[in-house]
């Protein structure tokens, strides 16, 4: 009975250790999807920017966080955010994504990428801000996620804290 249970225990932990060993295997062995990540784009419906002008902390904001969202994704090791530099000239000329029809995969194909990623900052006021991050699937131009963060606060703290959330709860979440 002894040798019976000791048996069956060193089975079920060979198995065990197995199908750990293949299940991390599998996940080792998953490429990083190519990713091209555009810079955030501000959507101003608050009406100060068509009254004060342009907000020279909200343009430094939107670079923080775009460079924010590429690092953290290139650190999660499930994406592998490629180089814009080669398609400088097509994103100035696009203008802005919000709205450009799909140009962002256009552009995001000529790198080779799989993924494309754009983001908005909505902001309503000074104190109500929408943080918006789509994922869309190069080879058939569908959009594959969508995720949004409402955040207080026009400040560096409030937007990086939205995009960290995001990416921690939403993006990288969806496994």
């Amino acid at each position: 009975m002894v040798r019976h249970t000791l048996f069956i225990s060193a089975t079920l932990l060979a198995t065990i250790i197995a199908s750990h060993g293949m299940y991390a295997s599998s996940y080792a062995a998953e490429k990083p999807a190519s990713t091209a990540v555009y810079d955030f784009e501000l959507i101003d419906t608050s009406l100060e920017g068509s009254i004060k002008g342009e907000n020279a902390d909200e343009t430094r904001r939107l670079k923080v966080i775009s460079d924010l969202l590429r690092q953290l994704l290139s650190r999660s090791g499930k994406y592998e955010v490629l180089d814009l530099t080669p398609v400088k000239n097509d994103i100035d000329d696009a203008g802005t994504f919000n709205g450009c029809n799909g140009c962002d995969i256009e552009i995001a194909k000529k790198l080779g990428a799989s993924l494309a990623i754009t983001g908005t900052v909505q902001k309503v006021s000074n104190l109500i801000l929408n943080i918006n991050i789509f994922v869309r699937d190069t080879a058939t131009g569908r959009l594959k996620q969508t995720m949004s963060a409402d955040i207080r606060g026009n400040t560096d703290q409030s937007w990086t804290r939205g995009v960290r959330w995001l990416v921690r709860n939403r993006l990288l979440a969806q496994d």
